[in-house]
Parts: C-alpha cells; sequence; structure tokens
C-alpha cells in the first residue's frame, strides 16, 4: 500500500506560512531596534550639548562676582570724588572702565584678510 504525500505537503505549506510570519514579526522588531537606536543617538547629542550649556552657564556666573566687584569699585571711586551724575571721573592710573567694541572684533575674526 502506498503512502499518501498530502499530509507531508500541508506540514511543508503549514511551515512555510510560519517562517513568513517569522520573518515578518523580525523586520519588525528590527524596524523597531533601529528606530530606539536613533533615538538614543539623537539624545546622547542632546545631553552633549546641554553638558556643554552647563560649562558655559557656570563660567559666566563666575563672572559676576568680578563684575560687582568693578562695579563697586567705580562707585566707590565716585562716591570719594563726590562727583555727580553729569561729571566724569577721573581715574587713577591702571583704574579705567573702557568699551571694547566687539562687533568690530567679531568682524575681524570672521575676516581674517581684512586685519591683515
Amino acid at each position: 500500500m502506498r503512502h499518501s504525500v498530502a499530509p507531508n505537503r500541508m506540514s511543508q505549506v503549514a511551515s512555510q506560512a510560519t517562517n513568513a510570519a517569522a520573518m515578518n514579526r523580525l523586520l519588525e522588531k528590527k524596524k523597531e531596534y533601529d528606530a530606539v537606536a536613533a533615538l538614543e543617538r539623537g539624545l546622547a547629542d542632546d545631553c552633549e550639548v546641554m553638558a556643554d550649556a552647563g560649562q558655559v552657564h557656570g563660567q559666566v556666573l563666575e563672572q559676576w562676582q568680578n563684575m560687582f566687584r568693578i562695579l563697586d569699585l567705580f562707585l566707590a571711586s565716585r562716591q570719594q570724588h563726590g562727583m555727580d551724575d553729569s561729571t566724569v571721573p577721573e581715574s587713577a592710573p591702571g583704574e579705567r572702565l573702557v568699551r571694547v567694541p566687539l562687533d568690530e572684533l567679531q568682524v575681524d575674526a570672521t575676516n581674517p584678510a581684512r586685519g591683515a
């Protein structure tokens, strides 16, 4: 008596369908993994930017104490000389507030041929 091949064919079709479903699920999970990996890279970049910003913020805050000291010296020198707001104080040698033209310095920094 000859055995039927139909049950073997049915098991092959079922296993192929299972393999196709497993491959689809694998591709879906791979896409999810790639998306999470991209998100982590983006977050890492953002964290580095925030860390740099924190350092700059700390450096600026360190300067405020020095700025207040300079302003106190300026106000003290005005009071010592008994000047009002309309007069310009005469500074002692080495004690003068100056205005630095930052806009011109930035233009010179971006155009080195002009400064040479």
